[in-house]
């Protein structure tokens, strides 16, 4: 097996899964777009792990304990796994906390046992380790003055995640997995044989709404803690979130109705957005 990853193939992965990051980074320096491109591949493979083929509970466990280890070895020496090779290099360049890898593991694993969440305390466990650590591994290639910007790293992660879980819904309970709180469900009188009947009425609208709102206050935070002298430095955090906001304002004109098609943004739409705000972070000045 190689012992080195070309970014070029760190690249692939992140073009090849059609995500939002690959037009909010693209636009990045070189070697922070490396940077950010090993870090999203490794996301995308822990996710993998759990997420894809048909193996039982027990040996994806099996897999991701292995993956684990992998990436101690990698952090303390070498690994057979390129990729992992590649994103000790980039922790140890960028000063990356390795503890942010760590945790992100942890939550792809808490989908390997845990399917429901009783309140918004235990979801934004699972939404910081899978969604703020990324946001944290990012702030750090990024470069920042202001030790508060961080907690925007945070904060915008629990948005972005929750705006992945409204449009989801469907999606997720295909797989057995809501991540609506129960609290919230229970709030609104609307129950699981409701959410799998795809029962579409105002008792649905309005848990969804409160959803969008409790997203729409972390967008909020997470621009009060985004310092003035970092906006510059973290142009492609804020193309995220404006692909991200305006995701969720499209579920929001849908009427909350995400049983139909899935909704999302094109590529153009994304890309128009990418181009807008690289423009008025990097050309204009930062207001």
């Amino acid at each position: 097996m190689p012992k080195s990853m070309s970014v070029e193939t760190a690249a692939a992965i992140t073009k090849k899964s059609r995500s939002s990051f690959y037009y909010s980074f693209n636009l990045l320096p070189k070697n922070q777009r490396d940077a950010i491109y090993t870090v999203y591949a490794f996301c995308k493979k822990t996710d993998d792990i759990v997420d894809e083929g048909n193996k039982s509970v027990q040996e994806k466990e099996v897999l991701l304990t292995k993956w684990r280890h992998e990436l101690e070895k990698s952090i303390n020496g070498g690994s057979s796994h390129p990729l992992l090779n590649k994103l000790s290099i980039t922790a140890k360049h960028f000063n990356i906390p390795v503890n942010h890898f760590s945790e992100l593991i942890k939550g792809v694993e808490m989908d390997l046992n845990k399917n429901r969440y009783s309140t918004f305390d235990e979801l934004y466990t699972y939404c910081y380790r899978v969604a703020s650590t990324v946001g944290l591994m990012c702030a750090e290639i990024f470069g920042y003055t202001k030790d508060n910007t961080k907690q925007y790293a945070v904060d915008l992660g629990i948005a972005l995640q929750l705006t992945n879980i409204m449009r989801d819904v469907k999606s997720d309970l295909k797989r057995d997995r809501i991540y609506l709180p129960q609290e919230d469900m229970m709030r609104f009188h609307y129950s699981e044989d409701d959410l799998r009947n795809h029962v579409y009425d105002e008792r649905f609208v309005g848990l969804m709404r409160y959803q969008s709102e409790r997203a729409q206050s972390f967008y909020e935070t997470a621009n009060i803690h985004l310092a003035r002298e970092d906006k510059v430095h973290f142009f492609a955090a804020r193309i995220m979130e404006k692909i991200y906001f305006s995701i969720l304002r499209k579920i929001e004109r849908n009427n909350y109705n995400i049983f139909q098609d899935k909704i999302r943004l094109n590529r153009l739409r994304q890309l128009l957005i990418a181009l807008n705000v690289w423009f008025s972070h990097r050309v204009l000045p930062v207001r």
